[in-house]
């Protein structure tokens, strides 16, 4: 498994999971809020992901250059943005359009019956 992630688990749960993590679903988030399109979440999730990778290199002597480890962290940070980009989506389109849509799980909404 370190040789797939380029550090320990215990690593990439703290620095990429919780503090990366914690910093993708705040940029999630803030695309949704200010009605961005969702391509923008992909691209600064790439940029997120090298910026990981430094850190786990520099704090934890992790391996920089590592193809698996760049994939899989940068995934896990573009993973985590999208659950908060599309949640916050959600509760925007809902809380913008009472009239239009109700809320349809965590992730969804849909029309109100007779709401054209």
């Amino acid at each position: 498994m370190e040789s797939l992630l380029g550090t320990s688990i215990w690593v990439f749960l703290g620095l990429t999971v919780i503090i990366t993590g914690g910093a993708a679903a705040m940029m999630g988030q803030a695309i949704a809020i200010t009605w961005r399109p969702f391509w923008q979440v992909v691209v600064y999730s790439i940029l997120l992901g090298p910026a990981d990778r430094f850190l786990v290199f520099a704090l934890f002597e992790g391996t920089l250059l590592s193809l698996s480890g760049f994939v899989v962290h940068t995934l896990t940070v573009m993973m985590i943005a999208s659950l908060a980009f599309r949640i916050a989506r959600a509760r925007n389109m809902v809380n913008q359009y009472p009239w239009l849509y109700k809320r349809s799980g965590l992730f969804g909404w849909q029309a109100i019956d007779g709401g054209d």
